[in-house]
């Protein structure tokens, strides 16, 4: 079979399926097969396929049917225009997320001073603390999360992306390890509520890790025990920046209540997704 009978035969099996545009998912999971671009495909498309490489697209294309996130097939996700490994042990990096590091950005650039010490909780893949690592080269970063699984990605991020010497990664609960004081806490915390679990898509639920999908009934579980902690390992005039679900602000915004210079950061939708928040100068 030539590579443009596969991908007609995979689009018409993937089309019957609520998952997204299945050209795209077919085509991408021939590149990941061939380890080709998608110029390749179109230059070479009457080439015919091995029958171990019609297999194994075969077998790429079934579990996609079944709804696995085409990430975790391909073991690939782009963020911060650097390739990131994703497994299922981690939330698959999104696009949203990249406010999240821009956000970060603009605070450590107020912040103006080289060493500025940095902690993202719940690095998952890794990607926010090595978008950041990557652009701010003096900084101390450190991350953190409760799956040491998810380390292992992250740590294998680092490496791949020549900045392993860059960010320290460690297990802890939140803060609960972390030492000293830092000008900035950013975080991308599993925000979903229970109670609105029968509105996430199908892949996220079924095969994005729970842990850093839903953060209790409401989704505010992590936040009610974060700020917290944050305040208390700020230093004085410290950012907290923290990634939110669409129907959360309000109640985070009642949880910074007693934080200066709290505001939002909306998504090119106009939908907040990221809150900062400013622990006063004489706190502590």
């Amino acid at each position: 079979m030539n590579i443009k009978t596969a991908i007609s035969n995979a689009v018409e099996r993937l089309a019957h399926e609520p998952i997204g545009p299945p050209r795209m998912a077919a085509e991408a999971l021939m590149m990941f097969v061939l380890k080709c671009d998608r110029a390749f495909l179109f230059a070479h498309s009457e080439q015919q396929l091995t029958a171990e490489q019609q297999t194994r697209f075969e077998e790429a294309v079934a579990q996609r049917a079944s709804g696995k996130p085409l990430q975790y097939i391909t073991g690939r996700q782009e963020f911060w225009g650097f390739e990131f490994v994703v497994s299922p042990a981690v939330l698959i990096p999104r696009p949203e997320t990249e406010h999240l590091v821009s956000a970060a950005l603009e605070k450590a650039a107020q912040v103006n001073r080289d060493d500025i010490r940095i902690i993202d909780v719940g690095t998952g893949s890794g990607c926010v603390a090595l978008a950041l690592a990557s652009e701010l080269p003096e900084a101390q970063i450190e991350a953190v999360d409760i799956s040491s699984v998810a380390l292992q990605v992250a740590r294998e991020n680092a490496r791949r992306l020549d900045l392993a010497a860059r960010v320290n990664f460690y297990e802890s609960d939140l803060l609960a390890s972390a030492r000293g004081e830092y000008d900035l806490i950013v975080s991308n915390p599993p925000y979903v509520g229970r109670c609105e679990a029968d509105k996430v898509q199908r892949e996220v639920r079924e095969h994005e890790p729970d842990v850093a999908v839903f953060g209790g009934e409401q989704g505010l579980d992590i936040y009610r025990r974060l700020i917290p902690e944050a305040w208390d390992k700020l230093k004085p005039g410290g950012w907290l920046l923290m990634e939110i679900g669409f129907s959360i602000e309000e109640p985070v915004r009642e949880l910074l209540k007693h934080w200066n210079g709290v505001s939002s950061v909306p998504d090119l939708q106009g939908v907040p997704r990221v809150v900062c928040a400013r622990i006063p100068r004489m706190h502590h």
